[in-house]
């Protein structure tokens, strides 16, 4: 969870798994809010750890790619799910009556919001 829970590295995971190899630019357009320089990072991350693949194809200038691997593939369903929760969760126009649907009680009748829940 540490690795993809980090900031934008979802972002990149969807990116990437839409298409099955990305120069880095194709990258950084895709998910335009993300800097180059943390956009690095992250791809440095996602390498290190056996998520990405990275090509160096020969050439003036030589052609850098990216890629999932079979690891990084496996991710799919996973953030699939997080994407589908997001969206039904954290949408915009539905407004703060999730937290009166979260915490309702069974007879359909809301519940009082917690401190916790109203800070």
């Amino acid at each position: 969870m540490e690795l993809i829970g980090r900031r934008w590295t979802g972002a990149i995971l969807d990116v990437l798994l839409q298409r099955p190899s990305l120069r880095f630019s194709e990258i950084a357009q895709a998910v335009p809010a993300l800097s180059d320089r943390l956009l690095s990072e992250r791809m440095k991350e996602l390498e290190g750890r056996g998520v990405v693949l990275r090509t160096v194809e020969p050439g003036r200038p030589p052609r850098v790619s990216y890629s999932l691997t079979e690891m990084g593939r496996a991710l799919s369903p996973a953030l699939a799910e997080v994407k589908a929760w997001a969206q039904h969760w954290l949408a915009a126009d539905r407004g703060s009556d999730h937290v009166a649907h979260a915490g309702s009680s069974r007879r359909g009748a809301p519940a009082r919001a917690s401190n916790n829940l109203a800070r």
